[in-house]
């Protein structure tokens, strides 16, 4: 089971997404088995920021002085034998799923839900560095989408 630690940093997230942590939390109740830990406690925090917070993250942590659209950090504990885990922290700015500005909150939503499922992949060790890495992480990406999708209506 995967609980979420929901923060919110930045106001206009509640304009677009309403109960939050009941979102997330749900989203991850109807990923594909292989990705949702059973009969293991995990857990994961997902910071809802903005460009200016994640700028300076992005520059403190990844020595890129600029703003981009998520970061997540794993915590890098091998996961095989716990019962009880804490994958790591995920961050996403509103700035970068608000755009263009004119999206619908649906579309917001399924913007939001898609870099979501790309920053939990990333905790889980997916990386996209190269093309054969980049080609499995985006089949798992579709994948899990693709088995919450029903969600979204």
């Amino acid at each position: 089971m995967i609980r979420i630690n929901v923060i919110s940093e930045e106001k206009s997230w509640s304009k677009k997404l309403k109960k939050k942590e009941i979102l997330f939390n749900n989203i991850c109740k109807h990923f594909p088995k292989k990705f949702r830990f059973l009969n293991k406690k995990v857990y994961l925090t997902l910071l809802l920021s903005n460009n200016k917070n994640i700028k300076i993250l992005n520059k403190k942590f990844r020595k890129k002085n600029k703003h981009t659209d998520i970061l997540s950090f794993p915590f890098g504990q091998k996961t095989k034998n716990l019962k009880k885990i804490y994958l790591g922290d995920i961050i996403i700015s509103y700035n970068y799923m608000n755009k263009p500005k004119d999206l619908t909150n649906f579309e917001f939503k399924k913007k939001t839900i898609k870099i979501f499922i790309h920053g939990y992949l990333h905790l889980l060790g997916y990386d996209h560095i190269n093309l054969k890495d980049y080609q499995i992480m985006y089949r798992e990406e579709k994948k899990i989408f693709k088995s919450i999708e029903k969600l979204l209506n």
